[in-house]
């Protein structure tokens, strides 16, 4: 292992300097790609030259380009979905700084349209397995109560499954939902779910640019196995006030942004609450809800982004960012309370024409409490984890599509598992022991185009954990069938540490602006693990270090794909195959008690997993109609010596088939439709195979896990959305969604009882949610 990871070092390294060597004798055309109404720099438009078709790059983060290209008269062209293209004729007699400006096309609230230019960049695009949200999208489709939901539009997309009914949680390719990594403007959100996972986080208004990478991952990502979803907020617009809103039926919510600075800076604040607690109050105390308890309910969300960013010089800008949210659920004998908050701050410094720096300090706090809600002996139990982050990340551009990133993070993690105490939180009757850890990495990647036709990305990773702390560590034995647990066989106070490895790889053949055909292999290294009993997840799941015990979680992915553009770019189609390989994996002991344990690892089983599957989409980006149908064809498995007598079996998010169709028609007369329709295979779960009485009695005898399926699932949403007359700046819209529009009956779950009559035991089904009518009202001025 040492002497392959010498060897790929060494590799890299050459390809690296000698790459740069060759990019020296070129000019650089370098700067920020903006939209010319807002003043906010751009993420991902694609820059290039057209007299040399291979030469071409992509905006960072930030906006920031930078192009090398030879000298003489040359045209620069730039494409973004929903904007103009643009061509710009340039004489080149030495580098030049040139911004450049996009225009976009006004139609619903002011939104988007298409590009006059039509993108292929599932073809030419290095990576593999990368999914890009447009926002218009999103707030075109179909809602749940009238919310528009990022995660839930995600579950659309192929390899990308829904936790459960109307639930935000997901799972990748085969992974668990805590092996996808949230990121909002590069802060971790441990829990993106309002209302115990029904709505996410993320409120739309507030939203730039969503990003998933569940392929090959860029090297400067990790920490998980699965995923990462890169979400961006707004930075507000830099020319002029601006303000839009939405009134629903259980919410509301307000966004403002504007200049600090005309040109310089800008700032944007945008609020979301729900009303459900206001609503049943007002019912109780008018008599038409009897029940007493509901006079002065606690039953409500909230969600405060705020963001402001300033340009000093030319080279130095500064970006400010945060994230407020929290569930409050309440009754007068109970409360239960949790709630996500970041902060970030950036600064980016650009060294010249080729050297882009962003530094970030950036911190994230998860909580909940849960109260009994008595005045007397009140109660608390309180969890948190608690993260405080540094990293850099250098970008340096030479030659044509000639691209090297490197840098280094590093996290300090505080988890509080479980505390309970009174009414002075100095009083602590239980406490779980606290751990610390510090998780850091560098890394670097080089995009290389080798040729008019191949171009490859390589990186390695190598990250570093260390488990902290005065409390001594358990080290446990195997488990015991007899004793159904581990037991405690030494106990250490010295400090452990991991190094994993991580290298990627990407290529990409080009045969044609239509065809390409992709190759990747990532390894990724997890140091959390979550424990949850939930399938869907929620907000009294357990985050646990690697330790002596739980050992860090790995994964290798190899993928190949095959894309294809045709109708001058209007479609576009993909086919993913995909084999993941998963180690150190963990799972529970019949029976595991995972709730305030202070031995929590002793209900732990380790074993391996693999997760293999075709992907297929095919798209329709413009037009007048829209949308997509995707499939996905998957197999989940897990392997433990002590379940399901060491035999593979399939993971509780195994599902055989997935289908989606997603339909966008805008109308004349500002009137828009959309649909979507879902299908999956159920999930696997284990059901009882037969009863035995004891003292009278009946109990269930179970035998392999995960041997049953939940029924298939399947749903359609519709929506109709009409755009008023714009007066004066103002533009509004109403729509009208149907969730479950042909009133399905689908299992949320299935449970087992006795029948009071025959004594026959029965399955019993709940059903979530049949037919569900919103309406929302949105405006912007």
């Amino acid at each position: 292992m040492k002497g392959f990871m010498k060897r790929w070092i060494l590799s890299c390294m050459a390809f690296m300097w000698v790459s740069v060597i060759c990019g020296q004798n070129k000019f650089v055309v370098s700067g920020y790609v903006t939209d010319s109404k807002s003043g906010e720099e751009l993420i991902g438009a694609a820059v290039s030259i057209q007299e040399i078709p291979a030469a071409g790059v992509y905006t960072n983060e930030y906006g920031f380009y930078s192009l090398s290209v030879p000298q003489g008269k040359l045209t620069i062209a730039v494409s973004l979905i929903g904007y103009e293209y643009l061509s710009v004729p340039v004489d080149i007699t030495k580098s030049v700084k040139l911004n450049l400006d996009l225009t976009q096309k006004i139609t619903r609230l002011g939104e988007v349209t298409v590009s006059s230019e039509k993108r292929n960049d599932n073809v030419t695009r290095n990576q593999m397995g990368i999914d890009k949200l447009n926002i218009q999208e999103i707030k075109n489709l179909p809602s749940f109560f009238g919310e528009k939901d990022v995660l839930k539009t995600l579950q659309l997309l192929p390899g990308i499954k829904s936790a459960g009914e109307g639930n935000s949680g997901f799972n990748v390719r085969g992974g668990t939902t805590d092996q996808n990594l949230i990121l909002l403007d590069g802060a971790t959100v441990y829990n993106p779910s309002h209302l115990m996972g029904f709505f996410s986080v993320f409120n739309p208004d507030a939203i730039k640019d969503v990003t998933m990478y569940k392929g090959s991952l860029p090297a400067e990502f990790g920490g998980r196995l699965s995923s990462v979803l890169d979400i961006r907020m707004d930075d507000g617009n830099n020319k002029k006030i601006e303000a839009s809103g939405g009134i629903g039926l259980i919410s509301s919510r307000l966004t403002v942004g504007g200049p600090l600075r005309k040109e310089r800076g800008s700032f944007i604040v945008s609020a979301r609450r729900t009303y459900a607690d206001l609503i049943v109050r007002g019912l109780a105390r008018a008599g038409v809800l009897k029940d007493t308890t509901l006079r002065d309910p606690k039953l409500y969300f909230y969600d405060l982004n705020a963001k402001a960013n300033y340009r000093f010089t030319e080279k130095d800008r500064v970006f400010l960012s945060g994230y407020f949210g929290r569930d409050v659920l309440g009754l007068p004998d109970f409360g239960f309370d949790w709630g996500n908050s970041t902060a970030t701050v950036r600064w980016n410094h650009l060294f010249n024409d080729k050297l882009f720096l962003n530094t970030s300090l950036i911190f994230n706090n998860f909580t909940y409490t849960i109260s009994n809600g008595s005045t007397v002996d009140p109660i608390n139990i309180v969890s948190k984890i608690r993260d405080f982050s540094v990293r850099q990340d250098y970008q340096y551009s030479s030659g044509h599509n000639n691209q090297v990133r490197f840098g280094f993070e590093s996290t300090w993690h505080r988890m509080v598992p479980g505390t309970i105490t009174g009414a002075d939180t100095n009083t602590v009757f239980k406490s779980l022991p606290v751990s610390n850890s510090v998780e850091s990495s560098v890394y670097f990647s080089h995009t290389l185009n080798l040729t008019q036709h191949l171009n490859i990305n390589y990186g390695l990773r190598i990250s570093e954990f260390s488990l902290l702390g005065d409390a001594p560590f358990f080290i446990y034995s195997s488990y015991n069938y007899a004793d159904s647990a581990k037991s405690i066989v030494d106990s250490t106070r010295k400090v452990i540490s991991y190094i994993r490895p991580e290298p990627r790889f990407s290529v990409n053949y080009v045969f044609n602006d239509r065809n390409s055909v992709k190759a990747s292999y990532t390894r990724n290294v997890q140091y959390l693990h979550l424990l949850s009993n939930s399938t869907t997840g929620s907000p009294t799941d357990m985050w646990i270090p690697s330790s002596y015990n739980t050992l860090p979680e790995i994964s290798d992915q190899y993928a190949f794909g095959y894309y294809r553009n045709f109708a001058s770019n209007n479609w576009e189609f993909s086919a993913e195959v995909y084999y993941k390989s998963l180690f150190q994996q963990v799972d529970y002991i019949n029976g595991a008690i995972l709730n305030f344990n202070s031995n929590v690892e002793s209900q732990l089983l380790y074993g391996k997993g693999r997760a293999y599957g075709l992907e297929l989409l095919l798209k329709k980006k413009y037009g007048r109609f829209s949308g997509w149908i995707g499939y996905t064809l998957s197999r989940t498995e897990r392997r433990f010596e002590d379940i399901n007598r060491g035999a593979w079996y399939p993971a509780r998010q195994d599902r055989t088939h997935d289908v989606s169709v997603v339909a966008i028609y805008e109308f004349p007369r500002k009137w828009t439709f959309s649909s979507t329709w879902v299908y999956n295979t159920g999930n696997a779960v284990t059901f009882p195979k037969g009863v035995y009485v004891i003292d009278n009695r009946p109990v269930l005898l179970y035998t392999d896990r995960n041997g049953n399926r939940m029924p298939a699932y399947h749903r359609l949403d519709i929506s109709v959305t009409k755009q008023f007359t714009e007066r004066k700046n103002y533009r509004s819209s109403l729509t009208f969604s149907l969730y479950n529009a042909y009133s399905h009956d689908n299992a949320w779950t299935i449970t087992f009882r006795q029948n009071d009559k025959t004594g026959q035991i029965e399955a019993v089904q709940t059903t979530l949610f049949k037919l569900v009518p919103s309406v929302s009202y949105d405006f912007r001025f």
